[in-house]
């Protein structure tokens, strides 16, 4: 089969070039195998001139390697245009070793790929990264900061540790520390907030009296600065649910700033005022505790230095 032939062969109704076809992996395989799996009226040439024009994507990342293992809940998507691939230079590295890659993620980039962004996540920042030492080297999603939050996020480097974390996560995980801005004085210096929540029909948290099916959700706070407007706040959770931290402050009257999804508080430094400078961890594979930090960013204390 010549070119023409493989462009004619794309362009004819097997894989629809004015659309972006998005499948989940439900387990483990290699990409060719998958993607045959999801075109088998296409040749195995063809599918393979799809990975050489840089038109299939992982998790947001292009991918010309046939026998990439995916993994569960892995993204694959099929693009009608070609996925560029970009020098990454200046990453906000943490820490970096064979098993583990950890950044301090800015404010305003999603972990992962979503309905509406595709390219321009973390994920895909490190996998170029990665990719730019060794072309088939890889990354895996080990957990995810909310869009608007700052700060550690850790991705595996290889599937073992990317499993083994996963499945004790929530067993080995020691300390998720937060900084968080919230509007107003806090009735006490330190508290500790247990609470159940739920989710709605539109995807947004909320606090439950149900406690059969809400989901048990305990947050420690200390306050570390505050002025007439607005308080700091040491904020370390035991439970890693959805928006937690929003949700639970929030419900007291206590909006975190810049959260427009749970209420309308000020946004005096365009961006949500949460940050997660700590996660500390114990390494399922070598046993060792593990702890990352990313430095408070310069424009929380400054709020309050005015």
């Amino acid at each position: 089969m010549n070119k023409n032939d493989r462009k004619k062969e794309f362009h004819t109704g097997k894989v629809n070039p004015n659309s972006i076809k998005e499948f989940v992996v439900h387990e483990e395989c290699e990409l060719l195998d998958f993607l045959l799996s999801k075109y088998p009226k296409l040749s195995r040439n063809a599918v393979k001139s799809l990975l050489s024009n840089h038109q299939v994507g992982v998790n947001g990342a292009p991918v010309s390697q046939y026998n990439l293992l995916l993994t569960k809940e892995d993204i694959v998507i099929v693009s009608k245009m070609r996925i560029s691939k970009k020098v990454r230079n200046n990453l906000p590295i943490i820490f970096e070793d064979n098993d583990l890659i950890v950044i301090n993620k800015p404010s305003g980039l999603l972990s992962i790929a979503s309905d509406r962004e595709k390219g321009r996540t973390a994920y895909r920042m490190v996998n170029d990264y990665v990719q730019q030492k060794d072309k088939h080297n890889r990354i895996y999603v080990v957990h995810r900061l909310d869009e608007d939050t700052s700060g550690v996020l850790v991705f595996a480097k290889n599937p073992k540790i990317k499993d083994a974390l996963q499945k004790n996560w929530n067993d080995i995980v020691l300390k998720r520390g937060y900084y968080a801005i919230v509007e107003g004085n806090m009735e006490k210096d330190e508290d500790t907030f247990v609470d159940y929540l739920q989710e709605n029909s539109l995807n947004l948290m909320y606090v439950t009296k149900d406690h059969k099916n809400g989901k048990k959700c305990v947050t420690h706070y200390k306050l570390i600065r505050k002025n007439k407007y607005y308080s700091l706040l040491d904020v370390d959770i035991d439970s890693g649910r959805k928006n937690q931290i929003r949700v639970q402050l929030g419900h007291r009257n206590h909006y975190v700033i810049g959260d427009d999804k749970y209420g309308e508080p000020a946004n005096p430094l365009k961006r949500l005022g949460l940050h997660a400078y700590c996660l500390k961890f114990v390494n399922p594979l070598s046993k060792k505790t593990m702890t990352f930090n990313a430095p408070i960013p310069p424009e929380f204390n400054k709020l309050f230095d005015k």
